[in-house]
């Protein structure tokens, strides 16, 4: 099975330099005030809410790479990519298009909602011992909706989608952008359901619960990060694939890594881009073991571990099926 997701990595420097970034958000058309509007970085645990004029106050370092997320329910999201260059901004907010609620009324498209609620737990949280431990907060607010000739699951949200992650200590605000599973074959008598591919999409902000820094929480997330993909993400940046505990093999063969990854720094850029010579099996620690195939000629990653273009680039194996549940935010081991 091939898995896609969009999602970003951060390699953690040795010294953040914080900054802070003020603002204020506004209605476009009245110019007033909005309040408890939420800001956050994107897939971090930085994050804050307007106060009652609008302002808002967010501290972050260089080790943050992500997007800036600016959402309010009722309104346009609104992403800034450039607010190193920016402070004391004005933002404004445009009401969204209510003739779009259609979309969000589900109907008999053959499979109960039990029964899509139950594929989109598994496809979305995953099967691990972390994603087991999960569970979603506000099911009602998912709307399901299955596609029988094209055998492919949709999922969407008017209001973030509430998880709580016991094992990892997290409570995680995922707002859907896409989501789609496609089956390979479907048999909804016999509750057969065969994956072929997964996508998902959004924009996420994690908060720790109480006692997240207890030596077990602390441990299970260094469990979850080693032989994840921003593990792997991290060791190829930095040319430490061997030292990092990942093998390279070529038809059942094991290869000098080297030889099938290309890695070059990118002139005036903290970028490197990557090219790999042909589809390869990635064993993790002698045990794990993945498959990486590019469809394109090449992507980059930055010196934090964000790489581009997300789609493709795909994981099958270990790493392609890793999901929500064992996930860690962009900032994990910053100050922790």
């Amino acid at each position: 099975m091939i898995s896609r997701f969009c999602i970003l990595f951060l390699l953690l420097p040795l010294f953040c330099i914080s900054q802070t970034l003020t603002g204020k958000v506004v209605d476009k058309i009245t110019q007033q005030p909005i309040e408890t509007v939420a800001v956050y970085f994107d897939n971090t645990t930085i994050g804050t809410t307007t106060n009652e004029n609008g302002q808002f106050s967010i501290t972050y370092t260089d080790a943050v790479q992500s997007t800036l997320v600016i959402s309010y329910l009722g309104y346009e999201k609104v992403f800034i990519s450039d607010y190193r260059s920016k402070n004391n901004v004005t933002i404004e907010l445009v009401e969204a298009d209510n003739t779009l609620d259609e979309v969000y009324i589900e109907y008999d498209d053959g499979l109960t909602r039990r029964q899509k609620l139950r594929i989109f737990r598994r496809e979305f949280l995953g099967i691990s011992k972390f994603g087991k431990s999960c569970k979603i907060l506000n099911e009602d607010d998912l709307v399901l909706n299955y596609d029988q000739k094209s055998k492919s699951l949709y999922a969407s949200a008017k209001v973030p989608i509430k998880v709580r992650n016991k094992t990892l200590q997290y409570d995680i605000a995922f707002d859907i952008i896409d989501f789609e599973v496609v089956f390979r074959y479907v048999d909804d008598k016999t509750q057969t359901f065969t994956v072929n591919s997964v996508f998902y999409s959004g924009t996420s902000l994690y908060k720790n619960l109480d006692g997240f820094n207890k030596k077990k929480t602390l441990k299970n997330r260094e469990t979850a990060y080693k032989g994840s993909v921003q593990h792997f993400m991290r060791s190829l940046y930095n040319k430490t694939l061997r030292d990092e505990g990942y093998w390279i093999f070529h038809n059942s063969f094991r290869v000098e890594e080297w030889d099938y990854f290309t890695v070059e720094n990118v002139a005036d850029s903290d970028l490197k881009k990557v090219k790999l010579k042909n589809k390869v099996t990635l064993l993790y620690n002698k045990d794990t073991q993945s498959e990486l195939q590019l469809k394109i000629d090449e992507f980059f990653v930055d010196n934090f571990g964000n790489y581009t273009p997300i789609i493709g680039l795909y994981f099958s194996g270990a790493l392609g099926s890793q999901r929500a549940g064992d996930r860690l935010p962009l900032d994990y081991g910053i100050y922790n």
